[in-house]
């Protein structure tokens, strides 16, 4: 087999299972409501994989330094929460979700001209998370969800989202180094999904209420890259993705619990 057929069908199968983990989590959100569905939009089903892809074609330090690229790029990503969810209250799907990419985009953009240190990615995430999180409270709830039916493209436009960014980090990671590949791995594309596919046929409040329920699984997300920077770093690639892994879970986990809670006591 020539190495062009075997990275091509290596990449092929990169694309295949993160595009498989996208869409499984889109499902379920689509049918569990918008707290739950938000807590697992904000697992790490798509920078995961492409982490995890990452560590398989480069070493320890370049994956720390993704992650100190991706911590601020998750403040950027609340702003494109807390941008959809007021803006979809009132407009259309293409106003909503393009401003919300554009200031995205913007952010990325002014993001990645800095030499970031944990420490100011952090400091970042609470400025980001202060301002934008009791400005999204009112568009967490929703009287009722409405009915979802699934069209036949949903699923192949999730699948292939998902599977042109893995394919975009993966070929272009050795070219653009760590800090571009952090920025890339962390784009939105399951909020992106879920605007494209539920705000056309259940309406902007409800898919607005889903995005910013998401607010709180970012936070978790947020300090599960600051595990995977230091621990990366001290223990390796392996240990360092999982531990990031358990502790996004463990945080969502964590909001769910504290939601049942809350809803048992009222």
């Amino acid at each position: 087999m020539s190495p062009e057929l075997s990275f091509l069908l290596i990449l092929i199968f990169r694309m295949a299972i993160t595009a498989a983990f996208v869409v499984s989590a889109s499902v379920i959100t689509e049918r569990s409501g918008p707290v739950i569905g938000a807590l697992v939009a904000t697992l790490p089903i798509s920078a995961g994989p492409s982490y995890v892809f990452l560590a398989l074609d480069h070493d320890a330090a370049f994956v720390a330094e993704g992650a100190l690229a991706s911590l601020p790029i998750n403040g950027a990503t609340i702003f494109l929460a807390f941008t959809y969810s007021a803006l979809a209250q009132r407009f259309a799907l293409w106003i909503s979700a393009g401003a919300a990419v554009a200031v995205w985009l913007v952010l990325a953009t002014i993001i990645r001209h800095f030499q970031w240190t944990l420490l100011a990615g952090i400091i970042v995430n609470v400025i980001t998370f202060a301002i934008c999180v009791p400005l999204m409270r009112p568009y967490m709830h929703v009287k009722k969800m409405p009915l979802i039916t699934r069209r036949w493209y949903d699923i192949p436009l999730r699948a292939g989202l998902v599977a042109l960014l893995v394919a975009t980090v993966v070929t272009t990671s050795g070219w653009v180094g760590p800090r571009i590949s952090g920025i890339m791995a962390l784009f939105p594309i399951v909020f992106t999904s879920l605007m494209l596919v539920l705000h056309p046929r259940i309406g902007g409040p409800p898919t607005a209420a889903a995005i910013s329920n998401g607010a709180w699984g970012l936070m978790g997300f947020g300090l599960a890259i600051a595990v995977m920077h230091g621990a990366v770093l001290k223990f390796g690639s392996a240990i360092g993705l999982s531990l990031a892994l358990a502790t996004c879970i463990g945080w969502n986990l964590a909001l769910w619990w504290n939601g049942r809670r809350k809803t048992a006591r009222s």
